[in-house]
């Protein structure tokens, strides 16, 4: 790359309080895994290696550990804690640094994790005869405007429309006192809005296609490296006891003995969400729902699984199909298959011919054989969602 030359000096804030929930699952999307590490460390490496000082990430109350994990090595960062919107948020970055103001921030969400150096050097250029720089796209599509009852109720002329992107560059006590006398709606669409509402200058210049938004799971699958499919394989076993409940495959069997463990025992549901969540690579059920817990303690088997299924959505990949295969003595699985397979379908968004049951034995041999347990293997493949 050779030498680069030295961009002048900024600080900046990387917006990161919302709760990035479209994505799915439980973990706001920044500081989910993309390309190898957290979605929020690849911005704040960018604006590091840019030169940003100070730097400072702003996060929900309850986020503060995941950030400090998703960052965890990286020295010189300030965590604040966010408000109730966007623009709380960076009302509050923008006091932290006005204790010590800076000539120059850049405002960057947190779910932009391609930051070209570039992008900055021309927002920071451009603050040189505006107070404010935002980075923009040309829109090649034609725009409709749709009315309430979404019919086109007429056209946009696209050659005065641009796409807007992030980082936002801002002469900060510009910036800072657009904020504080800011009077408008409780949402701002963005803080170039909030510097044109005081009346502040906004340069254009060009963005980059590589600051594409992660807003859905999908985006979240690198298409250029992520596998078309993965498979996962589960194993599991359970000791047959009298007195326990039978459950497999989510349907109450009636046999004189039950499968023992900390949860429902469903050794079936147990093999299928291991398989689901090894085709993923999310560890195993024990990492999620550790027998030591005890709020799992009965718990059913299905919610196990909807959960699996749920972070390989949220990875980007939707289940193709599911095999399993149980191995015991008795009871007979074959007038119980019907009932199983409608429930796995269901727990795992599929339809029914995407899941297949069978049932084996070990001609008397082992465990299994001598009545004292039932063992089940599950093989998953997940294709990426598309």
């Amino acid at each position: 790359m050779g030498n680069l030359s030295p961009l002048p000096s900024f600080a900046a804030i990387v917006v990161a309080a919302g709760k990035g929930l479209r994505v799915g699952g439980d973990t706001p999307k920044q500081f989910r895994n993309w390309r190898g590490k957290a979605l929020i460390r690849h911005s704040i490496e960018a604006l590091q290696a840019a030169g940003a000082d100070p730097l400072v990430v702003v996060v929900a109350e309850d986020a503060r550990g995941h950030a400090e994990a998703a960052l965890s090595g990286i020295a010189g960062l300030q965590f604040v804690t966010g408000g109730a919107t966007r623009q709380d948020s960076v009302r509050a970055g923008l006091e932290t640094l006005a204790k010590a103001p800076p000539e120059r921030v850049l405002i960057h969400d947190a779910a932009r994790p391609d930051l070209p150096r570039e992008v900055i050097a021309r927002l920071l250029a451009a603050l040189g005869e505006a107070p404010g720089a935002i980075p923009v796209l040309a829109v090649v599509d034609s725009i409709a405007i749709a009315n309430e009852a979404e019919h086109m109720a007429g056209k946009a002329d696209r050659e005065q429309l641009r796409r807007v992107q992030t980082p936002q560059a801002f002469r900060f006590d510009a910036i800072l006192a657009a904020h504080r006398a800011w009077d408008g709606p409780t949402h701002a669409g963005d803080d170039a809005q909030v510097l044109m509402a005081q009346h502040g200058a906004v340069a254009l210049v060009a963005g980059d296609e590589r600051l594409k938004k992660i807003t859905f799971a999908e985006d979240f699958v690198d298409q250029g490296t992520a596998p078309a499919f993965r498979i996962g394989q589960g194993f599991d076993v359970h000791r047959l006891e009298a007195g326990e409940e039978l459950w497999l495959g989510g349907v109450l069997i009636p046999h004189d003995k039950g499968l023992a463990g900390h949860s429902d025992a469903d050794v079936a549901l147990h093999a299928i969400t291991d398989a689901v969540l090894g085709a993923v690579g999310e560890g195993d059920i024990g990492t999620h729902f550790p027998p030591s817990d005890p709020q799992w303690r009965g718990a059913r088997s299905g919610r196990f699984l909807e959960h699996a299924v749920g972070l390989a959505r949220a990875r980007g990949y939707a289940i193709a199909n599911v095999d399993l295969t149980l191995i015991c003595e008795a009871p007979k699985i074959g007038p119980h298959r019907p009932a199983m397979r409608a429930e796995v379908a269901r727990l795992m968004g599929v339809g029914e011919d995407a899941v297949s049951i069978k049932a084996t034995t070990t001609e008397r041999l082992g465990f299994t054989g001598r009545g004292e347990g039932i063992a089940a293997q599950a093989i998953v493949l997940v294709t990426r969602a598309v």
